[in-house]
């Protein structure tokens, strides 16, 4: 049962990038503004029924607001490479954040990588660079460079809201709570960052609406809480593998719902991404010193 809902969850946020595709909004911040005010009045609700079993501390619910500001910096960059180079590409591109939590855990907490680990994000970094096209004529995707090098950005800033996330996390409880902190956190980002956003608005229209609201709904709330109830309780092998079908599922909705035709070099790329993230995620650390776990 546990495993099931794993997946189901993993199943309910491959959709994100085909609900935003779909909407056909604004593509940065008006789907990051209403993923989150969609959400909110549910998540709301969830955590009132819950509410006596939430015993985080005033500084794990800051950090889950501040990891909100980050999501919606991601959320924002990656909604701008979806547009860029695709729904499928875009999501495979985005999972590169692995590669910094590595870095910043060597960096924070001690864990040295590897050599073997070195050799793998450099594959994964190469990978990155395939999934551009290079700049050639089969390439597919708006503008495939512009869209891997924003799509690298958001790998960045998802990684730092991994991180501050997790430490919002430490305090057993109903994760509905965390969510909805980090959530009302990413609608203040959202608010922020329209100032850049020159097609932003609150009107988006009945049939954005629709989409916007499934984006909400099955990502936001039921793809994560599900994730987040299920995922503490299997391996780490197996969770690795469980959150590596979001771009493989993403990269199939792409090519059924869009059309989106990859150049052999982006579907070589994508392989090496898939690839070397599911090595990370399994390999260990080294770690120096008294060094501490980022999960």
């Amino acid at each position: 049962m546990i495993r099931l809902l794993a997946l189901l969850g993993v199943l309910s946020i491959s959709f994100s990038a085909i609900f935003v595709r779909l909407a056909a909004v604004s593509p940065p911040v008006t789907a990051t503004f209403f993923r989150g005010a969609y959400a909110v009045p549910l998540l709301l609700a969830i955590w009132l029924a819950q509410r006596s079993k939430d015993r985080r501390d005033r500084r794990e619910r800051g950090l889950a607001l501040i990891s909100g500001l980050l999501l919606a910096l991601d959320l924002d960059l990656w909604h701008e490479s979806i547009a860029l180079v695709g729904a499928g590409l875009g999501t495979v591109i985005a999972n590169v954040q692995v590669v910094f939590v590595a870095a910043a855990a060597w960096v924070l907490y001690g864990e040295r990588p590897t050599l073997g680990r070195v050799a793998t994000i450099a594959a994964v970094l190469g990978g990155v660079v395939l999934t551009s096209g290079l700049a050639r004529h089969d390439a597919y995707g708006a503008h495939p460079v512009a869209g891997a090098i924003v799509g690298l950005l958001a790998g960045v800033v998802y990684a730092a809201f991994i991180i501050v996330y997790r430490d919002a996390n430490r305090t057993p409880g109903p994760r509905s709570g965390p969510l909805l902190d980090s959530t009302i956190g990413m609608i203040a980002g959202a608010l922020v960052s329209s100032v850049f956003d020159s097609h932003f608005t609150i009107a988006p229209g009945a049939a954005a609406s629709l989409w916007l609201v499934l984006l909400a709904i099955g990502s936001q709330v039921i793809g994560w809480l599900l994730i987040g109830t299920a995922l503490p309780s299997l391996p780490v092998v197996e969770t690795s593998v469980l959150l590596l079908g979001q771009p493989v599922f993403t990269v199939i909705w792409g090519v059924l719902w869009f059309d989106e035709r990859l150049s052999p070099l982006q579907w070589l790329g994508s392989g090496i991404v898939l690839a070397g993230v599911a090595v990370l995620s399994w390999q260990r650390p080294e770690k120096t010193g008294e060094s501490a776990e980022i999960a």
